[in-house]
């Protein structure tokens, strides 16, 4: 099949910060005809009848009303990542156009950086690496000590797909898992994995030694951790956030941080991302910040790709999406 005979694929980019990945072009071109934003934009009119889907990568390109307009026969969004966050869903299905994200191709690296997160925190990896790679370095002090991972408690805070890999991870390291969510699992999904359901968040953060966030971000969650449920946590707790920045309410965790509230914080997401240069979160040694690698690897990145074309396929052809996001 002809290249013009594909269906038209709108991407915002191809390379660059923001663009999707050289790698995934030739794949991509298998199955659609693609067209960036920048060339859409050129030619606004004569192609916008034509583009069909379109791929969205680290959220990138912004759906708006004005794009959704020149887009008439646009019948998929694919979003490369799990949190629809940055979208508008409501207006989205209110021109017809059905949504989908890749929760399958992302569960197993994310749960992977969250384990990675609580166990550098919990060492001083970062720190101590600092050290070791320091002009003056001679000794590494004797009370620069982590606290032990086995034995120690830790509170999922949303036991969705990703939520419960973090749980069989944990149980590997002979951890305690407690979890908060919504809806309380199968028992013998908690069985499996040792996980005790807290119906309240607050008997949560007063007994975990790590707290992991793990929920999507909408109003409900909006700084979820504020002052006070911080200020439940134990002195010698860690919290970790695999979620959205705007869970957490960053004005509240610096000044825990500061004051010994709670022991560290080990962020792979910030409001905004990344924090501007001077920001106080920056400039703390009981803090790890990484920027949101969540689900940054080559088989985890080319397997969103392919999630997103097999929902993209899936509604250009009628039927149902494989990973369909619906409005609340």
């Amino acid at each position: 099949m002809e290249g013009e005979e594909l269906p038209w694929l709108l991407v915002n980019e191809i390379g660059g910060i923001r663009g999707i990945l050289h790698s995934h072009v030739p794949f991509l071109k298998k199955h659609f005809h693609l067209i960036t934003m920048k060339e859409f934009l050129e030619n606004r009119k004569d192609v916008g009848k034509k583009v069909q889907a379109i791929y969205l990568w680290w959220h990138k390109p912004v759906i708006d009303k004005e794009l959704l307009q020149s887009l008439p026969n646009l019948k998929v969004i694919a979003n490369s990542g799990v949190g629809m966050d940055h979208l508008d869903l409501k207006l989205i299905a209110s021109f017809g156009v059905k949504m989908a994200n890749a929760p399958r191709a992302v569960s197993s690296t994310t749960a992977d950086t969250g384990m990675a997160l609580l166990l550098a925190s919990a060492r001083r990896l970062v720190e101590v690496h600092n050290i070791s790679i320091s002009p003056s370095m001679d000794y590494c002090e004797a009370d620069i000590l982590g606290v032990k991972v086995a034995g120690a408690t830790l509170g999922i805070i949303g036991m969705g797909r990703i939520g419960y890999k973090i749980a069989v991870r944990a149980k590997a390291f002979e951890m305690n898992i407690l979890y908060h969510n919504r809806t309380r699992r199968k028992v013998q999904e908690e069985q499996a994995v040792g996980a005790t359901y807290c119906k309240k968040i607050d008997s949560l953060l007063q007994q975990a030694d790590f707290v992991m966030l793990v929920v999507s971000l909408t109003p409900q969650t909006h700084k979820l951790i504020g002052k006070r449920e911080l200020e439940l946590m134990k002195p010698t707790a860690t919290l970790i956030n695999i979620s959205r920045g705007a869970v957490v309410d960053q004005e509240a965790l610096v000044a825990a941080l500061q004051t010994g509230v709670i022991r560290a914080a080990a962020l792979d997401v910030t409001s905004p991302e990344p924090l501007p240069r001077d920001h106080a979160l920056l400039k703390l040694k009981n803090v790890i910040i990484t920027p949101h690698l969540g689900i940054k690897t080559d088989k985890a990145t080319y397997m969103i790709t392919e999630e997103a074309v097999e929902n993209i396929l899936a509604a250009l052809n009628g039927l149902p999406l494989p990973s369909e996001v619906l409005p609340s």
